[in-house]
């Protein structure tokens, strides 16, 4: 498990700057909130509804609409899946790259616990991450006297980790295609964005609704969950579904190729 031991250590300070990035943005959202609640109406007159729709933002006069909308919405779905994408893509190629891989497999230890062990790191930048902006969003809502409901909040986190594993095992196939790690950090981040951007701009007109369903954030809708308290299961269970996939396929192509 030495692996999975260092590649846990590698995260712990670029997770813990997230958290305090997320903090500074939710003081600063929380705090506009009073303002924003009063002048809701407006807002919504001033922007067309195709923006709502694209970004499936409502009820902005609430705490729990105005919070799935600026902090889930896109820094949450798309700057955290990035980073997730980002963090996968370096897994296998940032080793081969840097010719690192060669001394790892001389080690008693087969290409499969390679893949797994440094997959398995991720669990503590989902820990880290949604225990701290978790807590930072509930402890926000307090401070502002618009307290959310824990069980919502706690469930647009559990239901977030199947799709920021989906983000994660998207940049982990790269890194096993690809070689050098800033191309396949790159593409990882143009694949999780476009996914997004498709996804988003399908919601749009009915007839093309249906290619949308090839983005992972199809599946994890934080303004339904925050707002109306539904709870998507079984969307959940196809992110999982399509996280061991990837993770098979990485695997697969991973034990073929050579180093």
């Amino acid at each position: 498990m030495a692996i999975l031991r260092i590649e846990s250590g590698k995260r712990v300070r670029s997770s813990v700057v997230l958290v305090v990035v997320f903090a500074l943005l939710a003081a600063m959202y929380f705090a506009m909130f009073p303002s924003i609640q009063e002048e809701a109406e407006l807002l919504e007159d001033a922007f067309p509804a195709v923006f709502f729709d694209m970004f499936g933002i409502e009820a902005l006069h609430t705490i729990e609409g105005f919070i799935a909308a600026e902090i889930y919405s896109f820094f949450w779905i798309v700057l955290v899946g990035i980073y997730f994408a980002y963090v996968g893509a370096g897994m296998i190629a940032k080793d081969v790259d840097e010719r690192k891989m060669d001394l790892t497999l001389s080690n008693p230890v087969s290409r499969e616990s390679v893949v797994l062990q440094k997959i398995a790191a991720l669990w503590l930048p989902l820990v880290v991450l949604n225990v701290g902006v978790g807590g930072i969003v509930l402890l926000g809502g307090i401070i502002i006297g618009e307290p959310l409901d824990p069980v919502a909040v706690t469930m647009v986190h559990l239901l977030s980790i199947p799709y920021l594993l989906v983000c994660g095992a998207i940049g982990l196939l790269i890194s096993v295609v690809i070689d050098h790690v800033r191309t396949a950090r790159a593409t990882a981040l143009t694949v999780v964005f476009v996914l997004w951007l498709v996804e988003g701009v399908s919601r749009l007109d009915e007839d093309y609704e249906w290619i949308g369903a090839v983005g992972p954030s199809r599946y994890y809708d934080e303004t339904a969950i925050l707002v109306r308290e539904e709870y998507a299961f079984a969307d959940a269970g196809i992110l999982l579904a399509v996280f061991l996939v990837l993770l098979v396929l990485a695997v697969l192509l991973f034990t073929r190729r050579d180093i």
